[in-house]
């Protein structure tokens, strides 16, 4: 089993879905973050409990060598989507997306499918992407 199987199995165990896990850099400080996601939100004692459950899992099996800090919490409303799961959960949203191609398309997701992702923008109206194409993605909200 992978380090990211096991701490999925911990996430659904408490009622949540993972969502995404990643290694960043910031102001020096090297952060293992684990994004989680749960109809209607997720709470600041829901992050904690899963840090407590997640935490002896990383004393055995670290996912970088070296200090790292350990951080759980919601992707947030404005988040990057990477995997078609992400896009589908999206469907609705406003998105931003970066092709191959370096073009930038803003506007709300209407469909996701492997194949291809679907914006409805104010300048072009319907605009299908091929997936593969689809270079960065994430969702935006206006203000």
């Amino acid at each position: 089993m992978s380090l990211e199987s096991d701490i999925k199995k911990m996430v659904q165990s408490v009622g949540l879905s993972l969502y995404d896990t990643a290694i960043v850099n910031e102001n020096e400080n090297t952060i293992y973050r684990v994004s989680v996601t749960a109809p209607g939100g997720v709470s600041l004692d829901q992050c904690a409990n899963l840090s407590h459950l997640i935490s002896p899992l990383l004393d055995i099996t670290a996912p970088i060598s070296g200090d790292y800090r350990l951080e759980v919490s919601s992707p947030g409303i404005e988040r990057r989507l990477k995997t078609l799961e992400h896009f589908i959960q999206s469907v609705g949203e406003k998105v931003s997306i970066t092709t191959l191609e370096k073009e930038k398309i803003e506007g709300e997701l209407i469909s996701a499918t492997a194949e291809a992702i679907t914006l409805q923008t104010k300048e072009k109206g319907a605009v299908t992407v091929p997936f593969r194409s689809v270079n960065k993605a994430k969702t935006y909200f206006e203000w």
